[in-house]
């Protein structure tokens, strides 16, 4: 008995040792786990349906909205954002449409037909450097006339008219529409940026190398604008030819392309300016005299000769 108890013990330490040694090996084989499927992210991205050229405005047809797995910087979500918005470069089909590459800035701010042009300003004819985006001005000038008593002075008269009127401010100083910076209305502003109508720049330009503006802000809205038909057409400094179509779409370019001199811009051009008129020389004819012992006394201008007779 005794016997057969120490044969138990032995087996039942020979089992607890090989259990124990599977139990190790068990804890040296790595854990696999079952694998559990994983959704992946998709992002709704708005990608062009064609290729989008550069310069052209872009239209909704163009676009669809895809699921992406990624989230372009820039990138829309709805079409409609997009609607007549340029590309500044070709943009492939399918490829997403991203705000860095559509123009932005002012040149998104000029109506078809304007043109963005900057002039200079100080704080006593811009309104106190009260101006900001937005407003609407009218745009005065002033001529003088630098003739200092010489004949052929240029303008007749010095002058102050209204040149423009109701013209936006897309831009005073560093202040634009949407800007990061407002600007400061206490600051040293230097220029202003208009948007212009491209028949009236050269109006704008030439006054303000000539003369001086003047800027008068209006309320918005006040629809009263200078009645162009109520003034005689200025001539341009080049002649338009009389077989131009008068209504197609390049009329303003044309017109603007045809220029304006100072004289017409001041209104002195067929005008009564007066001019110095050349003189004929005076022609002093002698006089003459018989003075004592019958000599002659000659008398030219205010010298008097006398001579023997």
């Amino acid at each position: 008995m005794p016997n057969l108890t120490r044969i138990l013990a032995g087996v039942l330490i020979a089992l607890a040792l090989l259990l124990g040694i599977f139990a190790w090996t068990l804890s040296r084989r790595p854990v696999v786990h079952p694998a559990v499927p994983v959704a992946q992210a998709t992002f709704p991205v708005v990608v062009a349906a064609r290729e989008l050229p550069a310069g052209k405005p872009i239209s909704v047809d163009a676009l669809r909205v895809q699921s992406l797995p990624i989230n372009p910087n820039g990138a829309f979500v709805d079409p409609s954002m997009l609607t007549g918005r340029v590309p500044t470069s070709d943009i492939s089909a399918d490829s997403p449409v991203l705000e860095a590459q559509l123009s932005s800035g002012i040149a998104e701010r000029i109506e078809p037909g304007e043109r963005a042009v900057a002039v200079r300003v100080d704080e006593s004819n811009a309104v106190g450097n009260r101006l900001r985006p937005g407003n609407f001005v009218d745009v005065f000038f002033t001529l003088k006339r630098e003739s200092n008593g010489a004949s052929g002075a240029e303008i007749d008269r010095s002058q102050a008219r209204l040149l423009m009127s109701k013209v936006r401010v897309l831009a005073f100083g560093n202040a634009t529409p949407g800007a990061d910076n407002p600007g400061d209305a206490n600051g040293m502003v230097r220029t202003a940026v208009l948007a212009v109508p491209v028949a009236d720049i050269d109006r704008l330009t030439l006054a303000e190398a000539a003369g001086r503006l003047v800027f008068a802000l209006r309320n918005p809205k006040d629809a009263e604008v200078v009645d162009p038909t109520a003034f005689a057409a200025t001539e341009g400094v080049l002649k338009i030819a009389a077989n131009a179509s008068a209504g197609d779409g390049a009329q303003a370019s044309t017109r603007a392309a045809a220029g304006v001199a100072l004289d017409e811009l001041s209104g002195s051009a067929g005008g009564t300016v007066a001019r110095a008129q050349p003189t004929a020389p005076r022609v002093i004819h002698p006089t003459t005299r018989v003075v004592a012992n019958d000599n002659i006394e000659v008398i030219r201008g205010g010298r008097a000769e006398t001579v023997a007779r």
